[in-house]
């Protein structure tokens, strides 16, 4: 019956998304379909119902309006502009400086902001003038762009690491939060490394002259006020003065009064950014919401059972396994967004990696990592094609440059999944995971 219902699931989701169904009701529908040839109709509306409402009643989804309310605020805060002048001073002699910058400046708002897709827009907006003035290769730069934004998903704070808390039956946000570190800096190490490579083929140089310490300090006290919210929200919750939930209303007390003092949030921007932040919050509660149906009717019909009998039947080797699921997630992140995906897979694939002793805090990582470069790869892609939109080119040029980028990322995937220090690390030395 549990492969029965998986497939029934499989088949329904897919031809509801291939007809223009959102995600949250086709999600919500063939978990429905699936459970109705075990449980009578009104009982199942009945539940459905009953689950959603208890999906979406959890106290720590608190924190996802608040953070996604704190990243708009960012983006329209003006702090774009003083964390790639911060970028360009650190990095700025190394082989293609913009490239560079692009990258770092992107690990960096993106994880202020929460979102990649921002990120490629503002980062990449700052500093296409000064690429097309030097002569770079405008394909090249979105590319580069492109493939960094997801980086600061990774770096908290991150919604997609909060929803895989909750889906995962309430793993620590702190540990996961401070575990999201190295393999946001590991991603954005990847991408630095072609970038050079790249730039170093193409003459692409840094910056003339020494090193100059003046501008480094100037560029670092105009943005430590923006630096200092990750520094102020993140390690109030890893320190356990504030949870997740009043960190992320920390976060927009101190995005507001940030944008104000640089005057970019005026009364009639702040009311569209509240409002946008509304209906961007309102769907991703809902859908979390409406996947809970999906999970109940996972749990009744045993299907994570199933599949874990299955995936240990066909081979023992913990390499295959984590490689199959890596394979699968993959393909499921070019077409899925990194939230449902998060609902989806959570159920599916964490109950096997425990049973051969995978902590939960790891396997997030490895999660949230494949998801996001789903977010770099056609026929989805959103991040990839804000950055070929900002770019001004077209995907025909862009990808043989993100042939490569893809091959760095992929590399790191691997050393996430089978080196568990790089997700421990952090959390086992601050105490949180024993």
């Amino acid at each position: 019956m549990a492969m029965q219902s998986l497939a029934i699931i499989i088949i329904v989701l897919v031809v509801l998304l291939v007809v223009g169904i959102p995600i949250s009701y086709a999600i919500g529908i063939s978990a429905l379909v699936a459970i109705l040839q075990t449980v009578p109709l009104d009982v199942s509306v009945l539940t459905a119902a009953q689950r959603t409402f208890v999906g979406m009643s959890k106290f720590s989804l608190t924190a996802i309006p608040f953070f996604v309310l704190a990243g708009n605020l960012m983006n329209q805060g003006g702090i774009a502009k003083r964390l790639v002048d911060f970028v360009l001073a650190i990095l700025g002699k190394l082989p293609g400086a913009l490239l560079v910058t692009n990258v770092g400046a992107n690990a960096l708002f993106g994880a202020i902001s929460g979102s990649a897709s921002a990120a490629a827009a503002a980062v990449g907006s700052m500093v296409q003038e000064g690429e097309e003035e030097q002569g770079y290769d405008r394909a090249l730069c979105a590319a580069t762009n492109g493939a960094s934004a997801p980086s600061g998903l990774l770096i908290p704070p991150s919604n997609a690491l909060i929803t895989y808390s909750l889906v995962s039956g309430g793993t620590s946000v702190a540990a996961l939060f401070l575990a999201g570190y190295l393999p946001g800096i590991l991603w954005a190490v990847c991408c630095v490394l072609v970038a050079v490579v790249i730039a170093k083929r193409k003459g692409y140089k840094g910056t003339p002259g020494k090193f100059d310490w003046k501008n480094l300090g100037t560029a670092t006290l105009r943005a430590i006020p923006s630096l200092s919210l990750i520094i102020v929200v993140i390690g109030g919750i890893i320190a356990g003065i504030f949870t997740a939930t009043e960190g992320s209303a920390i976060a927009v007390v101190y995005a507001l009064i940030l944008g104000i003092c640089y005057r970019n949030i005026t009364i009639k921007s702040f009311w569209k950014i509240v409002v946008d932040s509304a209906k961007m919050s309102g769907m991703i509660v809902f859908l979390i919401g409406v996947s809970n149906i999906l999970g109940w009717v996972m749990a009744f019909t045993q299907i994570p059972q199933a599949i874990s009998a299955a995936l240990l039947g066909l081979t023992d080797s913990r390499i295959i396994i984590l490689l199959i699921m890596n394979v699968i997630l993959l393909v499921a992140g070019t077409f899925m967004d990194v939230t449902p995906a998060i609902l989806i897979f959570t159920p599916l694939f964490l109950p096997i990696v425990k049973t051969f002793g995978m902590h939960p805090v790891q396997f997030g990582l490895i999660l949230v990592y494949n998801l996001c470069i789903g977010n770099i790869t056609p026929p989805v892609g959103n991040t990839l094609f804000v950055a070929i939109k900002v770019g001004k080119t077209s995907l025909s040029k862009v990808m043989p440059y993100m042939l490569m980028y893809y091959v760095a990322i992929l590399a790191g995937l691997l050393m996430i999944t089978y080196i568990p220090a790089i997700s421990m690390a952090l959390p086992s030395m601050a105490g949180m995971i024993k």
